[in-house]
């Protein structure tokens, strides 16, 4: 899971100054790597490399970079060794054409050994490069053909922004719409981006989703041209409303807020039918503190910060390597003694992936010395690999995959572990719309076949040594 941003305005010539703060305004979404490219009439700027959006960029870097278009990029890797070499944008500048993209590939391998097989040559092992040389491989002028092309072969999720030379910014949503993708404008300016919340501070009125299967080219004039290349298939990815974007986003129409309330709600419900009865509900911060505060007001339980987080330790579950998210959790968060000590507490988390980190967090919390440890999960168990663009790639890193809910609960040492029905998760997110709950429940909509799921596990295996 990335985060991507494309700008394009008609009379200003200051793009990379709303890149840096559309960026900043989606670095939960990727803290490995940062990138911009910036395009003038005349001449491109790339800058990237490893690291925060702030300790790449600064506010005399952005006067610096003058140009009326452009593309940024925050980092989470899935496909690739976490290389520099990898941060995105990628640009190639003989045919003017740079990308970004959210994502992750299913067939990236077979891809890439076939355009390797025809001489094209790779500087890393990205999946957005290969976006990047599927596209200038079938562009003969006409990008919308070339996107269409792109999608005829392409097995995946993909989200993408692209600077094209004399045509403008284009946007591309894979046909399932895996990964969001939103537009927005402000006195005939564009903004393309995967939350709606980097529009907000911008300024930005948020117009609508880019559609699933759909292009959409906005021309240096600001002429919006829109296809729909593919007959639209939604699929979204419901882990966005249960983790990855920002509670303030509107994501596929929906507000994110409004559905982490409705999932502690459900949740809620499932914690009363247990007949359990806290002194007080604290989240694991920050994206269960919604969920969280529903819960408290549903039981008439008081609502407590109980764990305090150091803010500048990122967010764990994005971390490359177990070992380092576990590093993380030990100076992340610090239990408030006065709010826990001799009384039942509900801790309440986003989910339980690997189970390690809940594990930790309930270590942490019993060191202050509470008469009951309850934990509540306000996703279902995840079972299956995500390969569609969160780092859950591997059949052997999920703890529910070979354990009952019991068996869970004594690993990570809780009293009792109550998790959400997938019924109350989509229900709760929005019973109108259609999402991928594969993790969930093995329903893929693209069903990987066996020799991509070896590429892809031998690649994570890599990339842990």
């Amino acid at each position: 899971m990335c985060g991507i941003v494309g700008v394009i305005k008609r009379k200003a010539n200051n793009v990379a100054k709303d890149l840096y703060f559309g960026l900043l305004a989606i670095q939960h979404r990727g803290q490995d790597a940062s990138g911009m490219l910036v395009c003038g009439e005349r001449k491109c700027y790339l800058k990237k490399g490893n690291g925060l959006v702030t300790s790449l960029f600064n506010e005399e870097l952005m006067f610096q970079l003058p140009g009326y278009m452009g593309i940024g990029h925050v980092r989470y890797p899935t496909i690739g060794l976490g290389k520099e070499e990898e941060a995105q944008p990628f640009f190639i500048k003989e045919v003017g054409v740079g990308l970004a993209h959210n994502g992750n590939l299913l067939n990236y391998f077979q891809l890439r050994e076939q355009l390797v097989s025809k001489g094209v040559k790779f500087l890393s092992s990205s999946d957005g490069e290969l976006l990047l040389q599927l596209f200038i491989v079938n562009y003969g002028g006409d990008p919308f053909e070339a996107a269409k092309k792109v999608m005829e072969v392409v097995r995946g999720a993909f989200s993408i922004v692209m600077c094209i030379k004399d045509k403008g910014l284009m946007a591309i949503r894979d046909r399932f719409g895996f990964k969001p993708l939103v537009l927005g404008e402000k006195d005939g300016d564009y903004m393309v981006t995967s939350e709606s919340v980097a529009l907000d501070i911008l300024q930005y009125r948020l117009v609508r989703d880019v559609k699933p299967g759909e292009a959409i080219l906005i021309t240096p004039e600001g002429e919006i041209i829109a296809r729909q290349l593919y007959p639209a298939i939604p699929r979204y990815c419901i882990f966005e409303y249960v983790y990855f974007a920002r509670p303030d986003s509107i994501i596929n129409g929906i507000p994110v807020y409004k559905a982490r309330y409705r999932l502690g709600v459900n949740l809620a419900k499932e914690v009363e039918k247990r007949g359990i009865k806290p002194d007080v509900v604290i989240p694991v911060p920050d994206t269960a503190r919604t969920a969280a505060f529903a819960i408290s007001e549903y039981l008439g339980v008081p609502y407590k910060e109980g764990l305090i987080k150091n803010r500048y330790i990122g967010r764990t579950f994005i971390m490359p390597r177990d070992e380092k998210r576990m590093e993380r959790v030990k100076v992340k968060l610090n239990p408030v003694r006065y709010e826990i000590e001799g009384k039942k507490i509900l801790l309440v988390d986003d989910s339980i992936v690997r189970g390690n980190t809940s594990r930790a967090i309930i270590q942490l919390v019993r060191q202050v010395n509470p008469t009951a440890v309850y934990f509540a999960s306000t996703a279902p168990p995840l079972k299956y690999p995500c390969y569609y663009g969160i780092d859950m790639q591997t059949r052997r890193e999920f703890i529910a995959k070979d354990k009952s809910v019991d068996e869970i609960r004594k690993v990570i040492g809780a009293d009792v572990l109550v998790y959400q029905t997938l019924d109350g998760l989509v229900e709760g997110v929005d019973s109108g719309a259609t999402f991928c709950t594969a993790c969930f429940n093995g329903d893929y909509p693209i069903p990987p076949r066996e020799e991509e799921i070896e590429c892809i596990e031998r690649q994570r295996l890599d990339v842990g040594r």
